[in-house]
C-alpha cells in the first residue's frame, strides 16, 4: 500500500484476512502489525478503520480485485482533518523499488546507532537512530526526548536511505543520501503538512544522544505536591483528595487518546493497576484531546479505554496543546511530551516525572524503560 505523501511514497505493508464473512486487516511496518479496528465492504467500496485514532481508508477496489484506491483521513489537532491519497496493489511486497544510480555511495551499510539533528522552523531537535541493514532491506527507529518515531521499515540503495511508517495515526516518511564524510543528509514528511530536515552522524553505542527522560520537567510548587479537579467521562468530578486515593501511592498518566506512544503505554499501566491495586495502587489518566468538543473527546476516550481494558478513572483535562496543558494542571513547568508519567507517594508527594515513553519500536530501549516503571512502582508500593 501507498500513500501520497508531500515527500513522495510512504509505503507500508497491508494485509486483509477474511475468517467466514469477518474480514480483518492490519499495517505492516517491519515487526509490527498493527490491527485496523474495523474493515467494511459495500460493493467495490472498502472501508478500513481506525476508530481509537478517529481515522479511517476509504478506498474503491477495481472491477479485477487487484487494485484500490481512495483516500487516509484523520482527524489532527485542533479538529482539522488530515488527509493522503491511498492506493494498494494486491501481492506487491517490495517497499521502495530501487533508486537510480546517485553517486558512489560512501557507505556500504549504515547499520547502527546514530546522532541525529531534525531541523524546522521552530529550531533544532535531538534524536538518536538505530538501524539494523540485511542486504539492502533496513529496520529501525529514531529516539527522541519525547517518544520514538515508531518501526521504520525501507532501504539503503545507492546511497540512498527512505524509511517509512504508517500505523493510523502516524503517516512518516524519512529519506536521505550518504555524503562523502560518511554523514546522513535528508528529509522528514510527516502526514500531510510536516516537514524537517535531518543530519546524522555516526555515534558510538554508549554515547548518551538524548536528554535524561527523568529529568525534563520541573514542580511548579513549592511542597511537592499536585492537585486536579477534572470530569470523568460520566461527568463526574474527580480530584486527588478523593477517598479513594487516600494514603495510596498513585501513578498519573497525561495522555491523549490520539498519541500511539501512550498507546504503547497504556496497556502496561492498565496491566500493573489490575496486577497491584490489591496492593494499594492507583491510577489516573488526565486525558488531552484534539477538538475540545467535550462529547466528541469523551467517546474518543472511551474507544482508548476499551481498547486497552483500563479500569482506573480517565479525567477530560483539556486541549493537546501543550502549553494549554500545562496551563491546564498548572503544576508542571512544561509538558514536554505525551505520555507524561508522575509518580506520587502515599502522602502524595511527586517522587518521579517521566516525559514521553520509548515505546516497543524501540527493542531493548523499551525493555529498559518497562522495567524501571515496574520497579519506582515497587518501590512505592513497598514504602510504609
Amino acid at each position: 500500500a501507498v500513500l501520497a505523501s508531500p515527500g513522495g511514497e510512504l509505503p507500508f505493508g497491508l494485509k486483509i484476512e477474511r475468517d467466514a464473512e469477518t474480514y480483518r486487516a492490519f499495517a505492516i511496518n517491519g515487526e509490527e502489525q498493527a490491527p485496523f479496528s474495523h474493515v467494511s465492504i459495500d460493493g467495490n467500496r472498502v472501508e478500513l478503520g481506525f476508530s481509537w485514532y478517529d481515522a479511517e481508508i476509504r478506498a474503491e477496489l477495481s472491477a479485477d480485485g487487484a487494485v484500490m484506491r481512495g483516500r487516509w483521513r484523520k482527524t489532527a489537532a485542533g479538529g482539522k482533518d488530515s488527509t493522503l491519497d491511498f492506493s494498494a496493489t494486491r501481492g506487491m511486497s517490495v517497499r521502495f523499488l530501487p533508486p537510480p544510480s546517485i553517486h558512489s555511495s560512501p557507505l556500504d551499510d549504515i547499520g547502527g546507532a546514530w546522532a541525529v539533528e531534525f531541523s524546522d522552523d521552530s529550531g533544532t531537535d535531538l534524536a538518536r537512530g538505530e538501524f539494523v541493514q540485511n542486504g539492502a532491506h533496513v529496520l529501525g527507529t529514531f529516539l527522541t526526548p519525547t517518544g520514538d518515531y515508531r518501526y521504520l521499515e525501507g532501504s539503503y540503495h545507492n546511497g540512498r536511505l527512505r524509511l517509512s511508517t504508517f500505523d493510523g495515526a502516524h503517516a512518516f516518511l524519512f529519506t536521505a543520501l550518504a555524503r562523502p564524510d560518511g554523514s546522513l543528509h535528508g528529509d522528514f514528511w510527516s502526514r500531510d503538512s510536516y516537514h524537517a530536515t535531518w543530519r546524522a552522524v555516526r555515534a558510538d553505542d554508549g554515547q548518551a544522544v538524548l536528554p535524561d527522560a527523568w529529568s525534563q520537567v520541573k514542580l511548579t510548587t513549592a511542597n511537592d505536591t499536585i492537585a486536579f479537579a477534572f470530569e470523568d467521562l460520566d461527568g463526574r468530578l474527580v480530584t486527588l483528595d478523593d477517598e479513594r486515593f487516600a494514603g495510596k501511592p498513585v501513578v498519573v498518566s497525561l495522555f491523549g487518546s490520539w498519541c500511539p506512544n501512550c498507546n504503547d503505554e497504556a496497556p502496561l499501566l492498565s496491566r500493573w493497576y489490575r496486577e497491584h491495586r490489591g496492593r494499594g495502587l492507583e491510577m489516573v489518566g488526565l486525558a488531552f484531546e484534539y477538538t475540545g468538543d467535550v462529547e466528541r473527546d469523551r467517546e474518543m476516550v472511551r474507544r482508548f479505554r476499551a481498547r486497552h481494558g483500563i479500569e482506573y478513572p480517565l479525567l477530560i483535562a483539556g486541549t493537546s496543546g501543550k502549553r494549554d496543558a500545562a496551563e491546564a494542571i498548572g503544576f508542571l513547568d512544561r509538558v514536554l511530551a505525551y505520555p507524561t508519567t508522575i509518580f506520587l507517594d502515599r502522602d502524595h508527594k511527586v517522587v518521579k516525572i517521566h516525559s514521553g515513553f520509548a515505546g516497543p519500536g524501540t527493542g531493548e530501549h523499551y525493555t529498559e524503560l518497562v522495567a524501571e516503571f515496574e520497579a519506582e512502582i515497587e518501590r512505592l508500593l513497598g514504602e510504609i
